[in-house]
């Protein structure tokens, strides 16, 4: 894999570089986050592992600003914070998983697999329906109807998922793991909102609601009106 390591501590650094090329990656290092989310955008990576605590642009606010300007590039945080909500918000700017510092080698090169093996875009289907919604997977753009709708990078994965398994009732606990990578129950309300943030985008001024709660269960997305 073509990856861009963003890690301003030089030890850390070299210590990445040398496991992941054992590994048969090619890497690539920018030292600060202004000067990484740059590069991130010019080059053709698989992967972005960034460090939270960056000079010049922090690693959250660099990779909320690559995802605002459409990067889908895969990336995996790297920080000493290893609270719940440091890790809910990292994923919310757009993270696709969380490893905290100081890490196994070993487990570093489990996890850029693990994300290595994602299907391709090209792989997968590009448009995502469900009633009048439409989610673009390639434009990055949801429309139900004639309505546009702006997403937050966490919102567009919770409901790519929901489409992904439409009809069908997913749990809270599929959704904490599918979306943001928690394999236990963290013991916060992070799904319920923003289940109700993405119904006030996707279902607020409808006729009928696609998002519906299955008492007992968790949630569903559907065109159909089922009882729930």
């Amino acid at each position: 894999m073509n990856i861009l390591l963003i890690e301003d501590e030089p030890e850390t650094a070299a210590y990445i570089v040398a496991g992941l090329a054992e590994a048969g990656h090619h890497l690539d290092h920018a030292e600060d986050g202004a000067d990484g989310a740059a590069r991130a955008l010019n080059g053709a990576y698989d992967l972005l592992i960034v460090d939270r605590m960056l000079p010049s642009l922090d690693g959250v606010s660099a990779v909320r600003r690559l995802r605002g300007q459409g990067l889908r590039t895969p990336v995996l945080f790297l920080s000493t914070l290893d609270g719940v909500d440091d890790r809910v918000s990292g994923l919310d700017a757009g993270g696709d998983d969380y490893l905290t510092k100081p890490f196994a080698i070993v487990e570093l090169k489990a996890r850029v697999a693990a994300l290595g093996r994602r299907p391709a875009l090209s792989a997968v289907e590009t448009v995502l329906r469900v009633g009048d919604l439409e989610m673009n997977l390639v434009e990055r753009t949801v429309r139900r109807g004639e309505v546009g709708i702006d997403l937050l990078p966490r919102e567009w994965q919770l409901l790519e998922y929901l489409i992904r398994n439409a009809n069908r009732a997913v749990t809270r606990s599929m959704l904490l793991e599918a979306v943001w990578n928690f394999h236990f129950d963290p013991r916060t309300n992070v799904v319920e909102t923003h289940i109700s943030r993405l119904r006030q985008k996707i279902d607020k001024g409808f006729d009928a609601a696609l998002i519906q709660t299955v008492r007992n269960v968790g949630y569903r997305i559907s065109a159909a009106d089922h009882a729930a």
